[in-house]
């Protein structure tokens, strides 16, 4: 067993000390943080699509995934051009409309209705 591990640490996989799945529809992506030999992190983002082939009882599921690593020394550049990206399309289609709702939580500076400053509303179902 002890050799196996030093053949995979030769063979180049990576130790992942960070991941975050995002569910989106039909697609996950995947943000793993990994280090390599140098003991160097970077980001590996994977896309992973459901493909369902044939109908019925001959249908098939099979995952398409694509991968991109960032590196350290790119991440002010990409962010920066994400960004930009970004702000293009919601410039040119609006604002993204959430896929879900998330229960929002009033700030401490926006009390919520029907409560002064310093209140606390509690609400609790049973």
């Amino acid at each position: 067993m002890e050799e196996f591990k030093k053949k995979s640490a030769a063979d180049g996989d990576k130790e992942i000390v960070f991941s975050k799945a995002i569910k989106a529809g039909k697609r996950i992506y995947y943000l793993d943080v990994k280090k390599n030999r140098k003991d160097e992190m970077f980001l590996a983002i994977t896309e992973s699509k459901k493909i369902i082939s044939g109908e019925g009882e001959d249908s098939q599921v099979s995952f398409e995934k694509h991968k991109i690593f960032l590196y350290k020394e790119d991440f002010e550049k990409f962010m920066t051009g994400l960004q930009q990206a970004i702000q293009f399309i919601t410039d040119e289609q609006g604002p993204a409309e959430p896929s879900f709702k998330e229960k929002e939580t009033p700030t401490q500076e926006e009390p919520s209705e029907g409560l002064s400053e310093g209140e606390i509303k509690i609400d609790i179902d049973f």
